[in-house]
C-alpha cells in the first residue's frame, strides 16, 4: 500500500511553518493516542503514520530531501522514518506534549516512563556507478557501531529514581515555581551502569562491526542522503538508537554523461560515415547497441534513445539517452588522400549550403529539453 503524503497525514500545507507542522502533529498524536483509543489497531496505525510525517517534516534537512524527492528522499528501499516502532516515538516526540499534559506520564514527564537521549547517528560516503545508480543495487556494508556490550547491569538512577527527570523548586514572589530538565547523571534514560567488563565505556556500549544491507533505489543522485532508522549507535541506558545516514558518491563513467534523468553519449564519425551513411554500435547502461547513421548526416546531430536513461526517483518515467554526432576530421592525410580530396574540392555537393529552415546546433537542443 503506497504511503500517503505527509503533509496530507497531518492536514497541512507545503508552506506551513514548524510551529504550525508541530500543533498539527499534536492535535493528531492526541487523538489517536494508545491511551485513548486500548486495542484499537487502525488507530495506533494512525498514531504511527502522524510520528514518522513529523519526523521528517520537523527535520529541516529531511524535509528538504522530502520537499524534493518524495518518499523515496527519505526512506527509499527501507530508509528514513519508515518502520518507526512505540519505543521510538515515545523516546523522540515524547516532549512534544509539554508539562501538564493528560499524556505525560505515558510519554515521559512526571514518574513515567524515561525517555532517555536518543544514540547518535553514523555518515558513510557511498560510491555508485552510474549502471547501480540507473537501476538501484542492494549492497553489504561494514560499519562500526556502538552496540550494548555482554555482561554490562543497569540499577536505577538514584538521582531520578528512574524517571529521566529531575525537577527543581524556586521560591518566588508568585509562589513556588517547579521546573523539569533530563538528569545529567544517567542522561535521561533512568538507569545507570552497575557492573560493565574491562574495555565497556561507562554507558556499557562497546564497538562492534557489524555488516548492514542496504538497498538504494534506482534514480538516487550525486550528494543525496539517504537515512537507515535505527542502524546507528545504540543509546546509553536502552534509549533509541541513531540513524545510518548514507551520502551518495557516484562515480564518474568513462563513456556516458548524465545530465538529470538522461544519459549523453559523444559519438565520433568519420566524415566518409556522415557522407555514406553507416551503422555503428554505442554504449548504453546495460548493454550495446546498433544505431543507424543516415547518409548526409551533419555534425551536432542529435539522436534520441528512448528509455535508455536513468528512472525518475519518484516513479515518473525513465530518461532517454542522447548521442552527440560529431563529424571527425582526419589531421593527416596521404599524397594519394589529399589528391582524391582535391579532385572533389569544386564539386557542388561539396560545398556549404545549410538546407532552408535548418536548425543551428543550440536550437536542436532546445528541441530536446
Amino acid at each position: 500500500m503506497a504511503k500517503r503524503d505527509y503533509y496530507e497525514v497531518l492536514g497541512v500545507d507545503r508552506s506551513a511553518a514548524p510551529e504550525e507542522i508541530k500543533k498539527a502533529y499534536r492535535k493528531i498524536a492526541i487523538k489517536y493516542h494508545p491511551d485513548k483509543n486500548p486495542d484499537n489497531p487502525q488507530a495506533e496505525e494512525m498514531f504511527k503514520e502522524a510520528a514518522e510525517a513529523y519526523e521528517v517534516l520537523s527535520n529541516a534537512e529531511k524535509k528538504q530531501r522530502y520537499d524534493q524527492f518524495g518518499h523515496q528522499g527519505v526512506n527509499g528501499g527501507g530508509f528514513g522514518g519508515g518502520g518507526m516502532n512505540m519505543e521510538d516515538i515515545f523516546s523522540q516526540f515524547g516532549d512534544i506534549f509539554g508539562s501538564g499534559s493528560p499524556f505525560e506520564s505515558f510519554f515521559g514527564g512526571g514518574g513515567g516512563r524515561a525517555r532517555g537521549r536518543k544514540g547518535s547517528n553514523l555518515r558513510i560516503k557511498l560510491k555508485l556507478t552510474l549502471q547501480e545508480i540507473a537501476n538501484g543495487v542492494e549492497k553489504k556494508i561494514k560499519v562500526n557501531r556502538l552496540v550494548p556490550a555482554d555482561g554490562v547491569t543497569f540499577k536505577t538512577c538514584n538521582s531520578c529514581q528512574g524517571t529521566g527527570q529531575v525537577r527543581k523548586v524556586v521560591n518566588t514572589m508568585l509562589g513556588q515555581m517547579v521546573s523539569s530538565s533530563t538528569c545529567p547523571a544517567c542522561n535521561g534514560s533512568g538507569k545507570v551502569v552497575d557492573h560493565r567488563p574491562p574495555g565497556v565505556d561507562s554507558s556499557g556500549l562497546h564497538q562492534k562491526e557489524e555488516v548492514i544491507n542496504i538497498k538504494i533505489p534506482g534514480g538516487v543522485t550525486e550528494g543525496m542522503q539517504l537515512s537507515m532508522s535505527g542502524k546507528g549507535n545504540a543509546a546509553p541506558g536502552g534509549g533509541a538508537p541513531g540513524d545510518l545516514l548514507i551520502l551518495i558518491d557516484e562515480i564518474e563513467d568513462q563513456d556516458l554523461k548524465r545530465e538529470g534523468n538522461n544519459i549523453t553519449y559523444e559519438l565520433y564519425i568519420s566524415f566518409i560515415d556522415a557522407a555514406l551513411g553507416s551503422t555503428v554500435e554505442v554504449p548504453t547502461i546495460d548493454s550495446r547497441v546498433k544505431i543507424k547513421i543516415e547518409p548526409g548526416t551533419q555534425s551536432g546531430k542529435i539522436l534520441r534513445l528512448r528509455n535508455k536513461g536513468i528512472k525518475d526517483i519518484n516513479g515518473y518515467g525513465q530518461g532517454d539517452q542522447l548521442i552527440h554526432v560529431n563529424v571527425w576530421t582526419p589531421k593527416k592525410l596521404t599524397h594519394d588522400e589529399k589528391a582524391q580530396l582535391e579532385s572533389l574540392r569544386e564539386s557542388p555537393n561539396f560545398k556549404p549550403r545549410p538546407e532552408k529552415g535548418e536548425k543551428g546546433f543550440f536550437d536542436k537542443m532546445k528541441d530536446f529539453f
